[in-house]
Parts: structure tokens; C-alpha cells; sequence
């Protein structure tokens, strides 16, 4: 099992089937300080990754058995959000281009100059960090909104709403002193300190 800290320790994949260009990538990569995981092969990649891990992959689009494309398409099946940079030849940009649409982070045409690479790998990293600082903010605010009862969370929903207490006291059948009481255990209960912040706490989990 990996320790908190190395989990927290982002790493760029390299997933390349000519060895030469892997080990190139990963010595390139390392000599900057990154930390790198290299695979051959797709299918090797899979099996080996933990989506816990934070990070960026550097994939190359074409790779016998499974190609950079079919790794990404898997990857989104899987619900993996891990940024993809493709390596690409000059034929092989159409294909990144429709990778990119498909979610893929940036394509790098070969050859090309070594800071351009550790530029995108660099921003990748930073998107990644972002997207799981706000993936974990989510999962907080969802464990303190399941910790509400059946009566707080429609008090909720209403205040979200903009309703006054008089009205959500008309509407749940109950005084305006109860709706207070139900109001400040919501409140606290979410660690929101304004209506504001608790708004934006709804529209993170999609209300």
C-alpha cells in the first residue's frame, strides 16, 4: 500500500513501445526532478496504474495491440481524468486533434524540442492537481450533506432556493422558529459560513 505522501507525489506515465524514445522521455523527464513511470505497452500501462495516483500521461498514438487512442478511450470508460499528452508524427495529427476532442489534454508533433515537452508537462500537472483539489472538495461537501436529516436537507434545498424562512415555514407545514433551528443546523452541519457559500456548495454537488 502507497503512503499518503507518495500518492501525493505527482508522476508522469510514459507509456511508448520503441524503448529507445521511453527511455529517452523518462531520463529527460527525471533529469528535471519529475518522477516516472514508464510501460511499453498500453495494456501493460492499465494494468499497472492506480488512478489515485496524481500525475500526467505522455502517450504515443500509435502502439501495436492497443493503440495511444484506444488507451485514452479506455481510460474514459473507466472515468479516469488523468491529462493525456500524445506524441505524434505528422500523419498522426488528425488523429490527436480527434483525441483532444475526445478529452486529451495536448499533442506534442515529433520532433520536437525538449522544454515543449516539459512545458505541457508541467501544465498537465497543475490541471491534474486542480482536478482532484476540487473532486476531493466535492466528496467533503457530499459526506456533510448525507449527514443531514430528511428535514434539514429539504430546509436546505429551499434556503438554496433563495426562499425566506417564512416562506419555507409555509411550505414544510412548521414555524419560522423550527425553520431557524433546522437553518443553523444546516449551516453548521455543511461548515458554511453565508447563504452564499452554501449556494456554492449545491452547485458543486449539481444542484
Amino acid at each position: 500500500m502507497q503512503t499518503a505522501a507518495a500518492a501525493s507525489t505527482p508522476t508522469v506515465f510514459v507509456v511508448d513501445d520503441d524503448d529507445g524514445v521511453r527511455r529517452s522521455l523518462a531520463m529527460l523527464l527525471g533529469s528535471v526532478g519529475y518522477t516516472v513511470a514508464a510501460n511499453a505497452s498500453a495494456r501493460q500501462f492499465l494494468t499497472d496504474y492506480d488512478p489515485q495516483r496524481s500525475g500526467c500521461l505522455v502517450l504515443d498514438v500509435r502502439m501495436p495491440e492497443m493503440s495511444g487512442l484506444e488507451l485514452q478511450r479506455e481510460l474514459n470508460i473507466r472515468g479516469v481524468t488523468i491529462p493525456v499528452i500524445f506524441i505524434t508524427g505528422h500523419a498522426d495529427v488528425p488523429m490527436a486533434v480527434e483525441a483532444m476532442k475526445d478529452g486529451a489534454f495536448d499533442f506534442i508533433q515529433k520532433p520536437f524540442r525538449d522544454q515543449d515537452l516539459l512545458d505541457r508537462v508541467n501544465r498537465a500537472l497543475e490541471v491534474d492537481a486542480a482536478n482532484r483539489a476540487s473532486s476531493a472538495q466535492r466528496e467533503v461537501v457530499l459526506e456533510r450533506r448525507a449527514a443531514l436529516t430528511p428535514r434539514e436537507t429539504e430546509v436546505m434545498d429551499l434556503i438554496v432556493e433563495g426562499r425566506a424562512n417564512k416562506v419555507i415555514a409555509l411550505d414544510l407545514s412548521m414555524s419560522e422558529r423550527t425553520v431557524e433551528i433546522h437553518r443553523s443546523r444546516v449551516m453548521e452541519k455543511m461548515g458554511a459560513r453565508s447563504v452564499a457559500q452554501l449556494v456554492r456548495m449545491a452547485m458543486e454537488l449539481g444542484n
